[in-house]
């Protein structure tokens, strides 16, 4: 509302100071309106100017009247007689007074002598030159009337004009008083306004400092204590991870005493298993040998085919045997490893079958045929292959009991192996039994994967 009024104030001010008359263009200076004066009465300014006289009219006829007995008496003198003036345009006089025109009818009425003709030039002349002054005077008189009426309503409106002045030099006055005054009390609420601005500043700054020296002191307060309750729990913490590494401890010792003693009782069992395959075998050799001295003489032409089927039995115990020596050292180089073997279908170890199961199905069904046909379509055997996978279901080696006889088949086998690793971790209780298992399977290419 200030700020509307402050504006509202200028703008009459201009309007005040601009002139109504002049040759001034725009706005003028920046002078208040009561240093000039914009509205002055022009000074009256009276011209004379001749008024054209009409053509002098003949008097009528006068009727005869009755011999006056006071002649009119004529001067003997020679008169001038007044030439009458050329005719001007006829120009509508006002009626002559009251007392000239009597005059002039009683001169009118007055009978002139018939004998004098320059006597009665005269009088007319001197008839209308009164005639013509008389009118030139009523002229006069009503112009002067005119303009001392107007120049009377000149003064007025010149009174009313200086009045109307002055009543808008006082409503200048008073609007500037006006607006002095509003703007010296918005200079001093404004002044006030910012006392009071820098007056707030300088409390929130002390309440700031203040709030900043107590989050200060409860930071500090809030460290102190968090540290003590960090070393607390740390020292807790070590003291419940030492019981547990005790515990730990205690529990491997025991449980690599367990492994120690079933690896150790597994293989005295290999080794008396083995020993008992030796001698099995041995003994099957000298039954063989005997059977075949006693019917050497009447069989001798059989001996060569008995000699041929003797060879493969050796060769096939012979790999048999090799094959055991492997096993048995890749078990004693797992570096202590719990290792189990899953060699078919059935087994006493149900996790280890559903375990085998599933690996199986996940090959199966998410391997298609298409990928390997131009492949497989190659003569070959069905490899035996054994997979050895570690509890969290990645794969540790692939070994190929039986090769395919194609390198491509091999290779396409380990690479569908390792595509669909990992196999997922072991069920909680194959787990601990078993680090590693083996599971050994025949691979068929027909109208699909299938492992057997």
């Amino acid at each position: 509302m200030r700020l509307g009024l402050l504006l509202s104030l200028a703008m009459h001010a201009l309007l005040l100071s601009i002139p109504v008359e002049g040759d001034v263009f725009g706005l003028p200076g920046l002078r208040m309106p009561w240093e000039e004066r914009r509205l002055a009465a022009r000074d009256l300014n009276v011209r004379l100017a001749p008024m054209p006289i009409p053509m002098p009219t003949p008097a009528p006829a006068a009727p005869p009247a009755a011999p006056s007995p006071t002649p009119i008496a004529i001067p003997e003198a020679p008169v001038a007689v007044r030439q009458p003036r050329p005719p001007a345009e006829p120009v509508s006089s006002p009626p002559a007074p009251a007392v000239a025109a009597a005059s002039i009818v009683r001169r009118d009425t007055t009978p002139a002598p018939q004998t004098d003709d320059a006597a009665s030039a005269r009088i007319i002349a001197l008839e209308q030159e009164q005639r013509e002054k008389a009118i030139e005077d009523e002229r006069v008189r009503q112009q002067v009337v005119q303009r001392e009426a107007a120049a009377a309503a000149g003064q007025q409106r010149l009174s009313e004009l200086k009045a109307q002045a002055q009543a808008r030099d006082q409503a200048a006055r008073e609007a500037l008083a006006s607006a002095e005054a509003a703007q010296r009390e918005a200079a001093r609420l404004d002044a006030a306004r910012q006392e009071q601005a820098r007056r707030d500043a300088a409390r929130a700054e002390e309440a700031r400092q203040e709030q900043a020296k107590l989050d200060a002191a409860r930071a500090e307060a809030a460290r102190q204590e968090q540290a003590k309750l960090d070393a607390a729990r740390a020292e807790e913490a070590r003291q419940e991870q030492a019981k547990l590494d005790a515990a730990r401890a205690e529990e491997a010792r025991q449980e690599q005493a367990k492994l120690d003693a079933a690896r150790a009782e597994a293989t005295r069992l290999e080794q008396a298993k083995l020993a008992q395959q030796e001698a099995a075998r041995q003994a099957s050799i000298s039954q063989e040998a005997a059977r075949q001295a006693q019917l050497q003489l009447p069989q001798a032409p059989a001996a060569p085919m008995q000699s041929a089927q003797e060879a493969q039995r050796e060769e096939r115990l012979r790999a048999i045997g090799r094959q055991m020596k492997q096993e048995a050292a890749q078990r004693d180089a797992s570096g202590g490893q719990r290792r189990g073997w899953l060699l078919g279908r059935a087994d006493a170890n149900a996790d280890l079958v559903a375990y085998a199961e599933a690996m199986g199905r996940k090959i199966e069904l998410n391997m298609s045929l298409n990928s390997v046909r131009d492949v497989v379509r190659q003569p070959h055997r069905q490899p035996l292959v054994t997979v050895a996978v570690r509890s969290d279901g990645s794969v540790e080696r692939v070994t190929f009991v039986n090769s395919s006889g194609v390198p491509a088949v091999d290779d396409a086998i380990r690479q569908i192996i390792a595509s669909h690793a990992p196999y997922g971790p072991f069920p909680p209780a194959l787990a601990r039994q078993y680090d590693v298992v083996e599971i050994r399977r025949t691979w068929i290419f027909d109208v699909a994967v299938r492992l057997e």
